[in-house]
């Protein structure tokens, strides 16, 4: 049986050295509020990389370290994780280690490491440091920006192939051209933009104010997207923009969010915990402990499977007519808390912006689409 997943494994759990304040993960630490070290032990990482590569059915293996802050298990635990690695890696499968950081740690060191085994590091940034400070403070509240700088600088310097991820929020949403050739002065090669929707506690459809309200994230969207076509085709990587283009081929999605269904990208804590999604790090979603149970039974377990074909089964009637609805599938399940315009519940917060984003961009998929099918006709 084919298997198709992406675990984000956190070997530091929660505990992170910076203070984002919109950051969603740092609550989780109240799960394991009985104190102690939030480092995976050397049995659990043995465990899982063995659980990991015997769950994979395809060539490829891919690991994702993930928090929290990673790097905070330090050097020492990462060249644990490839020495064995390399012990269970099967004859003719090959192993890509990616890492998601803040970049504040690194150093020449650990990013010499990182090239040498093949990493792949995503970095946080949020723009330059009159936005990026807003919000990625250190515990003191200081801006990390000059910090995450030098980390990124050690990425390049070393030629780790390297992913800017960005927070898009209130802070930012206006100023999309100058947060993109922000990053493109920086020799920006891959770039993710993710929305930042918060909600309220004491509110079933309100979010927070360093939330992105839904319109104003696709217009920054659509003027990134504007920018890419005229000046950067084939040379930037946007994560949403490829994910258009496989429309255009009938191609299936491979991020999570835009998918069908979803349910490929659980999490395992550092202590062994699995949980359903990333964003569901709760007691209703927490599956076992691959110390009892398989890592495979996990992610084949039909409660895994429920989770995952909610996504469609939810998806309200405004989604399913929606003429877009192949680009979007009603995004996250996380975000899909309002209701359509004629009552049903379910809709995603960000639907307005979607909506007008990929609506924009539908004359270039169709143009694809068109260039695509001449070139394959005989």
């Amino acid at each position: 049986m084919d298997r198709e997943f992406q675990i984000f494994v956190k070997p530091a759990g929660s505990a992170c050295n910076i203070r984002c304040s919109y950051c969603y993960y740092k609550s989780k630490e109240d799960i394991y509020s009985a104190g102690g070290s939030l480092i995976m032990s050397d049995e659990v990482l043995e465990e899982y990389i063995k659980q990991h590569i015997e769950a994979t059915t395809d060539k490829l293996i891919m690991f994702s370290w993930h928090g929290g802050e990673p790097t905070m298990a330090g050097i020492g635990f990462f060249k644990k994780t490839v020495d064995l690695q390399k012990k269970y890696l099967p004859a003719g499968k090959k192993i890509i280690n990616g890492i998601q950081t803040n970049g504040t740690l690194l150093d020449d060191e650990f990013c010499i490491f990182m090239a040498s085994e093949g990493f792949i590091a995503g970095i946080s940034i949020d723009g330059p440091a009159e936005l990026h400070n807003i919000h990625r403070l250190d515990a003191g509240k200081k801006g990390t920006f000059e910090r995450v700088m030098e980390g990124y600088e050690h990425l390049r310097m070393h030629g780790v192939t390297t992913e800017i991820l960005c927070v898009v929020g209130s802070h930012n949403a206006d100023d999309p051209l100058k947060v993109y050739d922000f990053f493109k002065s920086l020799g920006a090669e891959y770039i993710t933009f993710l929305p930042l929707v918060n909600r309220k506690e004491d509110s079933l459809t309100g979010v927070t104010p360093d939330s992105v309200p839904a319109l104003s994230f696709g217009n920054f969207l659509i003027s990134v997207f504007d920018e890419w076509v005229e000046k950067d085709i084939g040379q930037v990587k946007i994560q949403l923009f490829d994910e258009l283009a496989k429309t255009a081929f009938n191609q299936e999605h491979t991020l999570c969010i835009l998918k069908k269904t979803c349910g490929g990208v659980p999490v395992v804590e550092y202590n062994g915990d699995f949980y359903s999604c990333d964003h569901f790090v709760n007691g209703e979603h927490y599956l076992g402990n691959i110390s009892d149970i398989s890592l495979s039974e996990l992610l084949d377990s039909s409660r895994q499977k429920s989770f995952g074909e909610a996504k469609l089964l939810t998806l309200p009637r405004y989604c399913r007519e929606c003429e877009v609805r192949n680009m979007c599938n009603g995004e996250c399940p996380k975000n899909r808390f309002i209701n359509t315009p004629d009552g049903e519940p379910g809709l995603n917060y960000l639907c307005e912006g979607y909506k007008k984003f990929f609506t924009h961009c539908r004359p270039f998929v169709e143009a694809l689409r068109l260039t695509w099918l001449t070139s394959a006709s005989p």
